[in-house]
């Protein structure tokens, strides 16, 4: 079994590893094969999850049974020797020989004890290997499916103007889902940080103003070099004034003007801090 699970994660390793060096127009033919490797691989990992546990069930029982069926013979062994060292006196010569019988099998008794607890920890032993062979194994069929997800998804151009196209039609929905999987699948690309924060638009347009606030916040904490960061200070001001939290939207907004004062947010942010009735930071020279 240890040979067919280290077979089957290398496998899906090798799937992972040639996946993305097929060409074009083999790569329909390639997903549906790794579909395929990836169902299988996760049904024999259920299967032997299952036979495994089925046997490591039993083996244990029989281990338990054993050990006290031992604890039993030893406790009626000590009593046996009692009654004797009792009538030691009356018996003689015959005590001492029965002595030495009780005390042979109390060595026995002992060696078996010695034997069962080598027979637990190797049972222990099995069940962790075969728990760390089951993680590795199903680390290889996660990342085989990383590889499929990857190979289905839009390139990431075409993935984000989709998103935008549909954000300026109205289609909040589809807009969301599309800019939640250009995050999934492009997290790192220059258009990342503009894809977070339209996610974050499309909650305040929603009236969701506190989730909107966290989203602006991905965007400030998660792409401090993109774009969209004075935007995203002004907007998450913007929630924190829709919400009535007037003293957390000041403090937003001024920290936009300290940070981005020649922004045209920073102009926006003046005029927002006037409507609150507070001075806006002045100007850096």
């Amino acid at each position: 079994m240890m040979m067919m699970n280290r077979w089957i994660a290398s496998f899906a390793l090798t799937a992972v590893l040639l996946a993305p060096s097929a060409p074009l127009w083999a790569v329909s033919k390639e997903i549906v094969q790794i579909q395929t490797q990836v169902q299988m691989l996760q049904e024999q990992i259920t299967n032997m999850q299952h036979t495994f546990d089925e046997r490591m069930g039993v083996m244990r029982n029989l281990v338990e049974q054993n050990t006290d069926t031992m604890n039993k013979l030893a406790t009626s062994i000590d009593k046996l020797q009692t009654t004797i060292q009792k009538q030691q006196a009356d018996s003689g010569t015959r005590g001492d020989q029965f002595s030495g019988q009780i005390q042979s099998l109390n060595d026995s008794i002992d060696e078996l004890k010695a034997r069962l607890g080598k027979v637990s920890k190797q049972l222990e032993d099995l069940q962790a290997s075969q728990q760390t062979l089951a993680a590795q194994t199903a680390q290889s069929a996660q990342a085989a499916q990383a590889v499929q997800q990857q190979q289905q998804a839009p390139p990431p151009d075409v993935l984000y103007n989709n998103g935008l196209r549909d954000y300026n039609a109205g289609k909040m929905d589809l807009a969301s889902q599309e800019f939640q999987d250009y995050m999934k699948f492009y997290p790192s690309t220059d258009l990342a940080g503009n894809a977070s924060f339209y996610l974050a638009e499309i909650e305040f347009k929603g009236g969701n103003y506190a989730q909107a606030a966290k989203d602006y916040d991905k965007v400030i904490e998660n792409f401090p070099a993109g774009n969209k960061v004075a935007a995203a200070h002004l907007k998450k001001g913007y929630a924190f004034a829709e919400l009535g939290q007037k003293d957390a939207a000041a403090a937003e907004l001024q920290t936009l003007i300290q940070r981005f004062p020649r922004a045209p947010e920073a102009t926006q942010a003046r005029e927002k801090l006037q409507q609150l009735g507070v001075a806006p930071a002045r100007r850096a020279k």
